[in-house]
């Protein structure tokens, strides 16, 4: 079987879905990594991919510029033949969808979260309704990432609700994150690792650093991530003066996180919203106290007084209250939390959980596409 893998960068596909290809590929299937180049094509085709490159617009809205996205997904598409193809983020999930649809081949479509372009209110997000509404009639299946999501989709009438399901997020593979046996930090460290955008609420994580150094100014506050130039990303004089200031240790971006979670006592995300961040998983993989934002995706993940806390999204002094309350655990209640973290993990968002999830719908897919009405073959370049 050939199955295409379409996202929005290689480094994604190669961090994220890595197990998934791994998995097809242990089952004979080609797989195709369709994105653009940005130094991970090399390590997808060691691994066993074939890469095709495409040029694609993450930041921009540029109509031309996703007309000819749609256009070398469609050429790239008709050359390879893939009995089904897998879109994941937006500009995949809305164009390849069209592509895809042109030439007759099955749509698995994965929605990871809202994104910027639904936390406000604009222009953006009504043409990103408008084709979510129009390009959704086509997929055979659309995976969401928690219910919340799904139900805004179906409430707004994005997508048809007898072609959704919910996926625990992308899984964790729980044998490469794995706890290190339990050992406090002093000083105690928290951890943020993102991207750098406001919507991670890395504003309000310097903010509550702030207000929590004023009372333990010993305590550490470590952050990781690829930094962004989008006009929601967190600006070079804005990061640089949190590091003068001693508010944040920023570390850069990892392809290795685990490095960076064995040296934390504590996982901060202080999101908006999320679809099931992959962050908090691999932390609690790891057995990792979390303190997140009680926002769709985070919910999923912390269980508050169980194996975190839950604090109130864009409110800073709430995220230090809940570092306060942290902090002020002794070491057994801390361990404990960690303990609880990798169970709900290992019982709930074990990588083998997804992988099995895809195979099951890959097959009920290509069963109902058997029983189509027989179209004529598209020609391969």
């Amino acid at each position: 079987m050939r199955i295409a893998i379409v996202i929005n960068t290689s480094w994604n596909i190669y961090n994220f879905r890595m197990g998934l290809i791994r998995s097809f590929l242990a089952d004979n299937h080609e797989v195709y990594a369709v994105a653009p180049c940005d130094g991970y094509e090399m390590r997808l085709t060691e691994l066993g991919c074939r890469h095709y490159p495409v040029s694609l617009d993450n930041k921009g809205s540029n109509p031309l510029n996703d007309l000819r996205y749609t256009w070398e997904l469609y050429k790239t598409y008709r050359r390879i033949r893939p009995d089904v193809v897998l879109h994941f983020t937006i500009k995949p999930n809305l164009y390849g969808t069209l592509a895809a649809k042109l030439l007759g081949i099955p749509i698995i479509n994965n929605v990871s979260g809202l994104g910027t372009v639904f936390l406000r209110e604009n222009r953006s997000s009504q043409v990103a309704r408008f084709l979510y509404r129009q390009l959704f009639r086509f997929p055979d299946r659309v995976f969401f990432q928690n219910r919340d999501d799904l139900g805004y989709f179906i409430q707004n009438g994005l997508v048809k609700a007898t072609i959704t399901d919910v996926l625990p997020g992308s899984g964790v593979n729980v044998s490469y994150f794995k706890p290190e046996p339990f050992r406090r930090n002093e000083p105690f460290v928290f951890l943020l690792a993102a991207r750098l955008i406001q919507d991670k609420g890395i504003q309000e994580y310097a903010e509550a650093a702030r207000l929590v150094k004023a009372q333990c100014p010993n305590v550490c506050f470590r952050m990781v991530g690829f930094k962004d130039d989008s006009p929601f990303g967190i600006g070079e004089a804005e990061l640089r003066q949190w590091t003068d200031d001693q508010l944040i240790e920023y570390k850069g971006s990892t392809d290795d996180i685990r490095t960076a979670l064995i040296g934390a006592d504590c996982v901060v995300l202080p999101s908006y919203r999320e679809g099931t961040p992959r962050s908090l998983l691999e932390a609690a993989a790891m057995g990792k106290p979390l303190i997140a934002t009680n926002v769709p995706g985070c919910i999923e993940v912390v269980d508050h007084e169980v194996n975190g806390y839950l604090c109130e999204a864009r409110n800073a002094p709430d995220l230090a209250r809940q570092m306060m309350r942290m902090l002020a655990l002794d070491d057994a209640s801390l361990a404990t939390m960690g303990v609880a973290s990798r169970h709900k993990v290992e019982t709930k968002f074990d990588e083998i959980l997804v992988i099995r999830k895809y195979r099951d719908t890959i097959a009920q897919v290509l069963q109902q596409d058997i029983a189509r009405p027989v179209q004529d073959p598209v020609p391969a370049e």
